[in-house]
């Protein structure tokens, strides 16, 4: 896997995508547990997102991922901005000066990425959060040198639907308890389109 900045501004424009085409579901999700926003939050922001990157010229893969992190922690609503944000700003300083990133690197970030949001979450696996599949994805890149682009998406959808069975300790779902068990957390469905998006341009798609 080899992403250079044309790639990594096209995954980000592909993520926006698939959360602009799934933003009802997310809408739904989010208001069997939470507060019925995910959606509408996670679409402006990534949104956004694409609005800041136009016609930038960026030098390195970590100026494009500090941009979405900045834009991300501005404009997203509720608790998801600044973990998003975190995410990405994690990753954007792993990648700091890189003109692309190799598997090694990739895996690298994922590694910051999680250990930051688990710490401005307060979350580990298992509690029901977006932590279940950023954690999942990382453990998979590290275990797998050669990734084919199905094999991201079903990963992360794999690690998407486990959050169904699990009851929710941390945010706004945690107050559900047991109640939370049975749906799926729409942290987890918003990741999991993000990493759909880098699945489609690994595979090359348009």
């Amino acid at each position: 896997m080899e992403l250079h900045v044309q790639e990594v501004t096209a995954w980000l424009e592909r993520a926006n995508e698939n959360i602009q085409e799934n933003k009802e579901y997310l809408t739904t999700l989010d208001q069997a547990i939470g507060d019925g926003d995910h959606g509408i939050n996670m679409a402006r922001g990534f949104q956004e997102v694409v609005n800041k990157m136009t016609d930038q010229d960026y030098a390195s893969v970590g100026d494009v991922l500090k941009d979405a992190a900045m834009t991300l922690m501005s404009k997203v609503g509720g608790a998801s901005g600044p973990l998003y944000g975190t995410v990405f700003l994690k990753m954007s300083v792993a990648a700091k000066g890189k003109t692309y990133l190799d598997h090694a690197t990739f895996t690298n970030m994922l590694e910051e990425a999680v250990k930051g949001v688990k710490q401005r979450g307060k979350a580990e696996v298992g509690e029901k959060t977006l932590v279940d599949v950023w954690a999942k994805m990382m453990e998979f890149f590290k275990q797998n040198a050669d990734l084919q682009a199905d094999d991201i998406a079903e990963e992360a959808k794999q690690a998407m639907n486990k959050t169904k069975d699990m009851m929710a300790t941390k945010g706004r779902a945690s107050y559900f308890k047991e109640r939370s068990i049975g749906h799926i957390d729409p942290g987890a469905a918003s990741s999991y389109f993000i990493f759909q998006a880098l699945a489609e341009v690994v595979g090359g798609e348009d």
